[in-house]
C-alpha cells in the first residue's frame, strides 16, 4: 500500500470515528482538520436552498474570511459541478498553491450540497478520495440537518409561514434514489405554502406516490392537506389498498371538519417495480402524465369524488398502466397547469410538458429537471403565484436485482 493510500485511509477511519459525534456546527472545522491528513489543505462544505437556487457555506471557526458565503448554481463553474453531479477542478488555484476541486456532496442520489476541497496534488486519486469525502459529509449532514437551526437558516431565503414549516417535515425527503425508481418533487412558493402536499415510500417491490390538493390557501388547508396525508399513510402502513386508503381519508376529513367545510383532491398511485405496472385512483384531481420519449400521454381513468365532500358511497376506479424502463410519471397539483400571469394566459398543460420533457433529452437527472422545470415556472410568473404549485416526478428504471440480495 503506497503512503498515498495510508493516508486516504486514516482520513475516512479517523473521520468514521468521530462525526457521530460531531455538532453540524462543528463540521467544517472537523472535515478539514482530518482532510490535511490525506493532503487536502482546505474544505468548505455548502448546503443548497429550499428554492435550489444558490448554495450556502456553513461556516467554521478556520473558515478563510475571502471565503465565498453563497454560490449561485445557475451560471456558475461550483453551480454546473452540483447541476451535472461530477467533480470538476476548479479554474482558480487555492492561494496556498496547488488544486482545487469542486465537488458534489450526495447522500445516495439525493444532491444534499456541495464542497469546495484544496489539495496539495492533482489527479485521479485526489478526486477519488474528494468524491467519497463528499460522500461521508454529505451523509453526516443529513444525519444532523433536521436537528439544527443553524441548516434551516442557511436552507432558507426568507421566513416560512407556519403551514410550510409544519408540511416540510411533514413530507419525505424532496429526493429519492434506488437501482430501480428516481423520485423527486418540488412545491412552490416554498416558503408560503398552504394547501399541498405530497408523499411516496418504498415497500418491498412497490413504490408507493401520492399528492394533495386542499381547498383554501389559508393555515386551514396545509392542515386539511396534512391530516389527509397522514390518514392515507396510516392506511398504507396497515396493508390497505387504493381503496381503502381513500375510504380512510374521507372518514377522517368527515370527522374533523375545521371551522366550515374542507375537502381535498388527492391521487393515489402504486408502482410495481418488478413488472413496471402503475396502478393509480383520482380522487376529483388531475390524472397523471406519463414522459417518455416518444412523447407525453395523460392517462385517463374516471375519477372519484374529492375527499371530505360526503361522496364516497359514489365508488372509486383503479386503473393500471403499463410502463417501459426509462418511463417518468409526474403528478401534479391545478397550481401548475391553471396558474396564470396577471392578465396573462394560463401556464397550461402543454407548456407543463414541454418544459419536462425538454430536460431529460439533455441527460438529466429527475432531480435536476425538476429543480429547472420549477425555476422555469416561477421565472414565467415572474416568482408570484397566486396558489400552490406541486409536481412528484418519478422515473421508473427497470426491475433492478432481486430484492434482498
Amino acid at each position: 500500500m503506497t503512503d498515498r493510500e495510508n493516508a486516504g485511509e486514516r482520513m475516512f477511519a479517523d473521520l468514521l470515528r468521530v462525526l457521530g459525534t460531531t455538532a453540524l456546527d462543528d463540521l467544517p472545522d472537523t472535515v478539514g482538520e482530518h482532510a490535511r491528513t490525506a493532503g487536502f489543505t482546505e474544505v468548505r462544505i455548502y448546503v443548497g436552498d429550499v428554492e435550489r437556487r444558490a448554495l450556502h457555506l456553513i461556516t467554521g471557526t478556520g473558515t478563510s474570511p475571502s471565503a465565498e458565503r453563497r454560490l449561485p448554481i445557475a451560471d456558475s463553474e461550483a453551480g454546473r459541478a452540483y447541476q451535472y453531479g461530477r467533480v470538476l477542478r476548479a479554474a482558480a488555484a487555492p492561494p496556498r498553491g496547488g488544486t482545487a476541486y469542486w465537488v458534489p456532496m450526495f447522500n445516495g442520489q439525493e444532491r444534499v450540497g456541495l464542497m469546495y476541497v484544496a489539495s496539495v496534488r492533482d489527479g485521479e486519486s485526489e478526486r477519488t478520495y474528494a468524491s467519497a469525502l463528499g460522500s461521508l459529509v454529505a451523509l453526516a449532514v443529513s444525519t444532523k440537518r433536521w436537528h439544527s437551526d443553524t441548516y434551516a437558516r442557511l436552507n432558507r431565503t426568507e421566513p416560512m409561514n407556519v403551514a410550510a414549516e409544519a408540511q416540510w417535515h411533514l413530507m419525505p425527503p424532496r429526493t429519492y434514489t434506488d437501482s430501480r425508481v428516481a423520485v423527486c418533487a418540488t412545491l412552490e412558493p416554498s416558503y408560503r405554502i398552504s394547501g399541498d402536499a405530497y408523499d411516496y415510500a418504498t415497500d418491498g417491490s412497490r413504490v408507493h406516490l401520492s399528492i394533495f390538493d386542499a381547498m383554501g390557501h389559508d393555515t386551514a388547508a396545509g392542515q386539511t392537506a396534512a391530516l389527509a396525508l397522514a390518514a392515507a399513510r396510516s392506511a398504507r402502513r396497515r396493508g390497505a389498498g387504493i381503496v381503502e386508503m381513500g375510504e380512510v381519508m374521507e372518514e377522517e376529513l368527515l370527522a374533523r371538519q375545521f371551522e366550515d367545510v374542507r375537502y381535498a383532491t388527492a391521487l393515489l398511485a402504486a408502482l410495481d417495480t418488478d413488472s413496471g405496472v402503475l396502478e393509480w385512483a383520482s380522487f376529483g384531481h388531475h390524472p397523471p402524465l406519463v414522459l417518455r420519449a416518444a412523447g407525453a400521454t395523460l392517462l385517463d381513468c374516471k375519477p372519484a369524488h374529492p375527499l371530505g365532500t360526503g361522496l364516497g358511497d359514489l365508488g372509486t376506479t383503479v386503473c393500471r398502466e403499463q410502463l417501459e424502463p426509462g418511463d417518468r410519471i409526474a403528478l401534479y397539483t391545478d397550481g401548475i397547469t391553471e396558474a396564470r400571469r396577471p392578465h396573462g394566459q394560463q401556464f397550461g398543460l402543454d407548456r407543463f410538458v414541454s418544459v419536462l420533457t425538454r430536460y431529460p433529452a439533455d441527460g438529466l437527472s429527475v432531480s435536476e429537471t425538476v429543480r429547472r422545470f420549477a425555476h422555469a415556472f416561477l421565472d414565467y410568473h415572474n416568482g408570484v403565484l397566486q396558489d400552490d404549485a406541486t409536481v412528484l416526478l418519478c422515473e421508473w428504471r427497470g426491475p433492478g436485482p432481486p430484492l434482498g440480495t
